[in-house]
């Protein structure tokens, strides 16, 4: 069954965001009167973690006749290697050869995307990592992004339809600009407690306009058991979240008796700086990632016809014919 959460929209569906020569061969072999089955392989260039299967399949499912049909596929956040077919559709070409495009783009962002966040997780080891890279996309994929991050490990990400094409619950707590127009981060953290439904994690961010440690204790003595954590996002200009800043804030609420605030840190993590953090022994509960994400590289997917009409072909380089992989399953 496909998730209702993935959107097809029209522009895919008629076709305007694929590669013209596709629209083109559409229409000269239906003004010929040609439409062969063909077996066509989606296969990706280097190895990663695959992401975009269960959107393409929502796609698929829109677009190709319940009959006559076969769709084979890897499962969504699996290791992929390079070269290996991931996705495997048999259909007549008047159903399939319009959507190469879509296909390739969505396994390859997807995929680029879960990778980068596995990385990640990976450095993190034990501890969380959240997905918040939104502000730097564009809305109308960021929540694909956002899925794709949970399908490379994260625990959960900031946007609220991301989250729900992930089932999980979206993270965030509070933003600078509640400091700011509160004007005090306990006044803020107040206001928040106040109106938050209880579900919905108390985490103060202590880094707008005095000293971190000291806002972090001072929203603990307000808040005491409802507060869950302080969030650090100190910026460059005054030091960044730095191993040492997490030790003193970490020392100073348990010396304070608030040894159950968690420390969450955001602000320009990589796989290097949460390596260095990791390392060095800092305590840190919980990351947020989100421009290294947001910002990583499409894996390059190729797309290839190996069968026409049950006949082996393929262009030079490739090899005629169903290429085998064990791992498929058929899916449609």
């Amino acid at each position: 069954m496909v998730s209702s959460e993935f959107e097809v929209r029209r522009p895919v569906l008629v076709g305007d965001t694929a590669d013209v020569y596709h629209q083109r061969t559409i229409t000269i072999l239906r003004n010929e009167s040609m439409n062969p089955a063909v077996t066509m392989e989606f296969a990706p260039e280097k190895g990663g973690v695959l992401c975009g299967i269960n959107e393409a399949r929502a796609l698929l499912y829109r677009i190709l006749p319940e009959s006559a049909s076969e769709v084979w596929a890897l499962g969504e956040g699996v290791k992929m290697d390079p070269n290996e077919v991931v996705l495997r559709v048999k259909a007549p070409y008047g159903s399939i050869g319009l959507y190469e495009t879509a296909i390739s783009g969505t396994l390859a962002s997807s995929s680029g995307w879960a990778t980068a966040a596995r990385q990640c997780v990976d450095v993190a080891g034990e501890t969380p990592v959240l997905a918040i890279g939104a502000r730097n996309i564009h809305p109308n994929i960021a929540a694909e992004m956002d899925y794709a991050s949970v399908q490379g490990g994260c625990v959960s990400c900031s946007t609220i339809q991301g989250a729900r094409m992930a089932n999980v619950t979206p993270a965030g707590n509070m933003p600078h600009a509640l400091n700011l127009i509160i004007g005090e981060v306990v006044k803020a953290i107040e206001a928040f407690d106040r109106h938050m439904p209880q579900e919905v994690p108390r985490v103060a961010l202590v880094d707008t306009f005095r000293d971190e440690a000291e806002d972090a204790v001072s929203a603990a003595r307000s808040l005491r058991d409802h507060l869950r954590g302080v969030r650090l996002d100190t910026p460059p200009e005054r030091g960044g979240v730095s191993p040492e800043l997490v030790r003193e804030v970490r020392a100073r609420l348990d010396l304070a008796g608030f040894r159950h605030v968690e420390i969450m840190v955001s602000g320009g993590f990589t796989p290097d700086r949460i390596r260095q953090m990791v390392e060095s022994g800092a305590p840190v509960d919980s990351f947020c990632v989100g421009y290294y994400i947001a910002s990583a590289s499409p894996i390059a997917f190729r797309s290839d016809i190996h069968e026409v009409d049950g006949r082996p072909m393929a262009k030079r380089g490739r090899i005629p014919g169903v290429t085998p992989n064990p791992r498929l399953d058929r899916v449609m």
